[in-house]
């Protein structure tokens, strides 16, 4: 496991006038993100945070006091050190490890590199790109993902045929 750093929330922008900001979370949910008082590349200290309601959260910041200076703000990506992040259960995951990890079949045969995440509701879902540019998808499920670690993911051969 690497210590390279994890986006935990970026600032979306502005929240009122005397310089709060919106957050958009990347976690699950303001608690998680409330241990933080400080983040990677990023001289903003922690005063307050709380939750916004609509699924992201509102954050005061000891260095910005206006609404100009929290503007500057937006797209600022609030990130922390993998190590800092709480360990996991067995078969949990933090999606930066799984990206960028190549994947192979379950008969070893090279399959490309996990370049996306997502989730429509029922799940993650794996976004493969395969050597040639062409990409496929897979569910985050032990029947299509029976494996994986930090140096690869191992996806079941029927899911990734064209």
């Amino acid at each position: 496991m690497s210590d390279k750093p994890v986006t935990l929330a970026a600032i979306t922008g502005a929240h009122g006038v005397t310089g709060d900001v919106r957050l958009k979370l990347f976690g699950e949910g303001v608690a998680s993100l409330k241990r933080y008082r400080a983040f990677c590349d990023s001289t903003l200290t922690v005063m307050n945070m709380r939750d916004d309601g609509k699924g992201g959260a509102i954050a005061r910041f000891a260095e910005v006091t206006d609404r100009t200076a929290a503007e500057k703000l937006r797209g600022t990506a609030l990130t922390v050190p993998r190590s800092t992040l709480p360990p996991l259960g067995e078969g949990e995951y933090y999606h930066a490890d799984i990206l960028g990890l190549p994947a192979v079949s379950t008969t070893g045969e090279p399959l490309g590199e996990c370049i996306a995440i997502d989730n429509f509701g029922a799940g993650d879902v794996l976004e493969i790109r395969k050597p040639d540019g062409k990409r496929f998808m897979v569910p985050m499920k032990v029947d299509a993902v029976p494996e994986w670690d930090d140096a690869r993911l191992v996806i079941e051969a029927a899911y990734a045929e064209d």
